[in-house]
């Protein structure tokens, strides 16, 4: 007996649970709610006889009646018929989400290959859009501008005793879509809804987190509907002492977690990297995890193209997108270069030459005005572009054509970039066999794709 409640140890999926609710409470809690999948003895154990239809269901038999039902009403939950049927299934599987949470990633691990686009890119590109508007049942944390001094109790607010990972975003990069404010919640909602049904993370263990500061989305600033501060976002101190506080908040409460930072703009992301990375356990997925992924990629085409190894450190490339994404793979593609060669400054120097960057305003030299820091150390030198017959702000296609790259990489928030006139152009190349990395998020601006492939 605890405070006049019973408990009770349940397995689901091998891991023992210690229950502390009883009868209604554990049919509208989604972490325990199995709904007709209790078994009598459960039902007596945990006073739910006579709350639930007498016929026991598998989990099997469950999911199938769920499926049933879903290729049914995927097409009737449309609100309207400009409304994408992908959202649609996110709504059914929403509902799902907040009913049973263990049916839920039972169904998504069965049909992680339909599914995963729905819970994660692209659509969650359109729930963050809409997410104000299709808000139900809260689902993680939100910490806030107006929470300064607060955020060390209100960790404790958060029911589970121990976290294993937390996605945070301030929601001002999400996708290609923009500073969407409070709403960019779902991208971290959807991506460790992947981490629990693809990785096997335990989902009473994951902690999705939204970081208030404010939006510069003026439409956002105008709708009486949106959820978050309808206020500009926080810059400079105030930002980072906000954030400087949610991270010692959570590592206070539990200290082993991992922190992964999500769709923070390019103006950050670098900065908080290198201010929490040797003092807390963090990574920036656009950063980092993107560029991970990058130098798997790139060494498996060396590999494709019959070269040695060695030779990485000679791929000529050519990069679309110079945000954070863009940079981070860049910095990560030139560090593996230079280790290569010797890992000196000779070396690190050597490496950045292999790279021609390409923004939406065309290639980024030293001629430009108010270049990005980031960006700054693989703008190209003026003398050298005119060499090699471009200038400052050549196009996608200019650069192919002149430079003649090994590897084409996408790290854009702009759809269509690898246009035919650019693919052709690749045609020329120097390499016998050009790999294209086509790794820019889909957005409706302009929908790409994520995988890499070989020409």
């Amino acid at each position: 007996m605890l405070s006049g409640r019973r408990s009770f140890t349940t397995t689901e999926g091998h891991r023992p649970s210690l229950v502390h609710k009883r009868s209604l409470d554990i049919l509208h809690d989604p972490w325990f709610n199995k709904g007709t999948a209790f078994s009598m003895t459960e039902r007596d154990r945990l006073d739910l006889r006579g709350l639930l239809p007498p016929t026991v269901m598998s989990h099997e038999m469950q999911i199938e009646r769920f499926m049933v039902d879903l290729k049914r009403l995927e097409v009737n939950a449309r609100d309207g018929p400009s409304d994408p049927y992908a959202l649609a299934k996110w709504r059914i599987l929403n509902r799902l989400h907040d009913r049973n949470e263990t049916m839920y990633y039972k169904v998504l691990i069965n049909n992680i290959e339909e599914y995963a686009p729905i819970v994660y890119t692209p659509t969650v590109g359109l729930v963050c859009q809409n997410y104000s508007g299709l808000f139900r049942r809260p689902r993680g944390m939100y910490f806030s501008a107006a929470d300064r001094g607060e955020m060390m109790s209100m960790v404790y607010n958060w029911p589970a005793e121990q976290v294993d990972m937390i996605v945070v975003t301030d929601g001002s990069r999400i996708l290609g879509l923009g500073d969407l404010g409070v709403q960019g919640i779902g991208i971290a909602i959807g991506k460790l809804d992947l981490y629990v049904a693809a990785a096997g993370i335990n989902p009473q263990r994951v902690l999705p987190v939204m970081i208030d500061v404010g939006t510069n989305n003026e439409k956002l600033l105008k709708d009486p509907l949106y959820l978050g501060l309808q206020e500009h976002r926080l810059d400079g101190d105030e930002y980072l002492a906000v954030i400087d506080e949610f991270m010692e908040a959570v590592f206070t409460r539990w200290p082993h977690v991992i922190v992964q930072f999500e769709d923070f703009q390019s103006k950050w992301a670098f900065k908080l990297l290198q201010r929490y990375r040797s003092t807390y356990r963090m990574f920036n997925d656009d950063v980092q995890g993107t560029a991970g992924v990058a130098i798997a990629g790139l060494l498996g085409a060396v590999r494709a193209q019959g070269k040695p190894m060695i030779d990485f450190p000679k791929q000529k490339i050519v990069v679309a997108g110079a945000g954070s994404a863009g940079i981070g793979v860049v910095n990560a593609l030139r560090k593996t270069m230079a280790r290569m060669l010797g890992n000196n400054e000779s070396a690190f120097d050597s490496a950045g030459s292999q790279f021609w960057v390409v923004d939406a305003e065309g290639l980024i030299t030293e001629a430009r005005d108010n270049i990005d820091p980031d960006a700054r150390p693989f703008a190209r030198k003026v003398k050298e572009i005119d060499r090699q017959g471009l200038r400052e702000g050549a196009s996608l296609v200019e650069v192919v054509k002149q430079v003649k790259p090994d590897v084409l990489l996408g790290l854009s928030a702009v759809g269509g970039l690898f246009s035919k006139e650019v693919l052709e152009a690749l045609k020329d190349s120097t390499s016998t066999r050009p790999a294209i990395f086509a790794m820019s998020n889909p957005t409706k601006n302009g929908i790409v794709i994520q995988t890499g492939s070989h020409l």
